[in-house]
């Protein structure tokens, strides 16, 4: 078999979020809105976390990445919708296509992983306290990160190959604001039942078994193992924030792509996107910054510096 890619499909025309004009106008304004939030809020965090000495700790660390990643997260498609808009077209190359698939599903996997080590990290912190500082050393923080972009890199490159040698033949209408997987395959006319196989084994493994880490590390761990009723509510109420989190993450990227193919629909599958690529990114900085003393003074802080009281 040819490892070249045999398409005649040089361009994808992208039909975004809707085709009425009015919800057109409305919907730009609200994923600018949301972008800038997003872009804001994670930036101010990363700022925060840079400047004051006393949260350069493992978990503001991590916390620090997930902001970095969900701004690149959010930029990978965002700006090609508004971009799309202002200019009118709807036209993205082949090439363009892969190549944000391919970011997309990276920084999708950062995301994954970043939010299991800092499960990992809050579990320690809550039933190991006395041992914190010598397993969560700076070399094994670094280690976490970089190994989550390491197994990130390689899972996306082997969908984007997977994908690469796929033929396009006619159809290059993606019903869908961005290059998802799930359009693509069913726009090809090969056979594509290996890349369907590996991401319902090897897609599942990457994405479920972080799942199933942070749920056992969050309740049965971290609730469960602190003794006192008093201390068992303080520990859920610490997690409780992350949990919210994870629920809207996974849960909506698992009925987008692990579901059957025939349950799927277009406005379904859009709106489920729209909350993992768009809404998710935007709330991780409110959600970690507005419940947490340490951060909130950090904040203020660089508000300050930038914006001084006269």
């Amino acid at each position: 078999m040819s490892s070249t890619n045999q398409s005649s499909v040089s361009e994808f025309l992208l039909l975004g979020l809707s085709r009425q004009p009015q919800q057109q106008q409305l919907l730009f304004l609200l994923f600018l809105i949301m972008y800038l939030a997003t872009v804001l809020g994670n930036l101010l965090i990363i700022l925060a976390i840079g400047t004051e000495a006393r949260l350069h700790t493992p978990m503001y660390f991590f916390l620090s990445n997930l902001s970095f990643v969900d701004v690149c997260f959010s930029s990978t498609t965002v700006p090609k919708v508004l971009a799309n808009h202002i200019l009118g077209s709807q036209k993205i190359s082949f090439s363009e296509c892969l190549t944000q698939l391919y970011f997309f599903c990276v920084f999708g996997d950062m995301d994954n992983f970043l939010l299991a080590v800092m499960a990992y990290d809050r579990f320690v912190a809550i039933c190991h306290p006395l041992q914190y500082t010598t397993k969560m050393t700076h070399q094994v923080c670094a280690l976490l990160v970089m190994g989550s972009w390491v197994v990130a890199n390689l899972n996306c490159l082997l969908h984007i190959l997977l994908i690469a040698r796929l033929s396009f033949c006619a159809d290059n209408i993606i019903p869908h604001f961005f290059c998802d997987v799930t359009p693509l395959l069913k726009l090809s006319c090969s056979d594509t039942h290996l890349n369907e196989l590996i991401i319902h084994t090897e897609g599942a493994v990457v994405l479920v078994t972080p799942f199933v880490c942070i749920l056992n590390i969050h309740i049965t761990c971290a609730v469960l193992r602190v003794s006192s009723p008093r201390g068992g509510w303080k520990a859920f109420s610490t997690c409780g924030s992350h949990l919210a989190v994870v629920c809207l993450f996974y849960g909506t990227i698992i009925s987008v792509y692990f579901n059957p193919s025939s349950s799927h629909s277009a406005g379904r599958d859009i709106a489920a996107a729209v909350m993992y690529t768009v809404v998710t990114p935007m709330l991780n900085p409110f959600i970690y910054s507005l419940r947490n003393n340490d951060m909130k003074v950090a904040l203020r802080k660089v508000l300050n510096m930038r914006f001084p009281s006269k």
